[in-house]
């Protein structure tokens, strides 16, 4: 059982895995050169630790103690229990769900390894946004894909707010991140594992994404670009075939996020 410790001073070291969680390029640089990550909720936490990842400390208000009761018995990391002020003014925002746990990260998987045993991926080139990539797991997960290819240049998977979002999909789909100097020329490693690369675009010449649904072969990717710019000239070129999601009233392209379902449903 871990013990509870009552923390009264913002600048205590033992808070050092909770400070300025709002300054993105900090966290983005610090998190995966320590090997944590932020789990923040109930129900994150709780799904982060059935995924295997180990607990560093947890990080409670006074109304989450008894909430999360079981799983201080469960784990030997300690457990600050700190006011909400405290915890605001350690993090850098009001924390809302109230419970915070800093969890190890595990080794990052490979490429080969994902695709030894997957039927559905995801490729994501150059997506920033840590809201999209949530979103993006949370729909792969619920909707059948096996697992994540990321560019060099994707946001971190395990970022706060990309855990958040996806509910702690991120912990059940598996990923890997292409070294960048194959960016993208790594997808061919894709296509010798069997899988045919589609790349989603609103762009001409790409085919209805329902046409493609009824022939597709046995290992599929596909492929999503950032919001705005969608996918590089490069990576266009590198795939099979592009794809389209078919659009009315002249609506010209979906946040990529929402886009992602729709590909994941029609292919899955």
């Amino acid at each position: 059982m871990g013990e509870i410790v009552t923390i009264e001073d913002p600048a205590d070291p033992r808070l050092r895995d909770y400070v300025d969680l709002t300054d993105v390029q900090l966290r983005r640089r610090r998190e995966p050169a320590e090997g944590l990550f932020i789990a923040e909720g109930e129900k994150v936490i709780r799904r982060a630790l059935a995924a295997g990842y180990r607990m560093r400390s947890m990080l409670l208000t006074p109304k989450w103690i008894d909430v999360m009761r079981d799983v201080i018995a469960d784990n030997p990391a300690e457990t600050y229990a700190v006011s909400p002020d405290l915890a605001e003014r350690v993090t850098g925002y009001h924390v809302h769900r109230g419970a915070l746990a800093a969890m190890a990260r595990k080794p990052p998987a490979s490429a080969a390894d994902l695709l030894a045993t997957a039927r559905r991926i995801v490729i994501l080139e150059g997506i920033v946004d840590h809201t999209n990539v949530g979103a993006i797991y949370r729909s792969a997960a619920a909707l059948g894909m096996d697992g994540v290819l990321l560019s060099p240049d994707c946001a971190d998977p395990l970022y706060r707010r990309a855990v958040k979002v996806s509910m702690g999909a991120v912990f059940t789909v598996p990923y890997a991140r292409l070294d960048e100097e194959r960016w993208p020329d790594g997808l061919a490693a894709v296509r010798e594992a069997g899988f045919r690369v589609l790349a989603l675009t609103p762009g001409e010449g790409a085919t209805d994404i329902r046409e493609v649904a009824g022939r597709l072969p046995e290992r599929v990717a596909v492929m999503l670009g950032a919001e705005g710019e969608g996918l590089t000239a490069r990576a266009l070129r590198a795939a099979d075939e592009r794809v389209r999601i078919p659009m009315a009233h002249e609506v010209d392209s979906l946040n990529v996020g929402a886009a992602a379902a729709v590909a994941f449903y029609a292919l899955a």
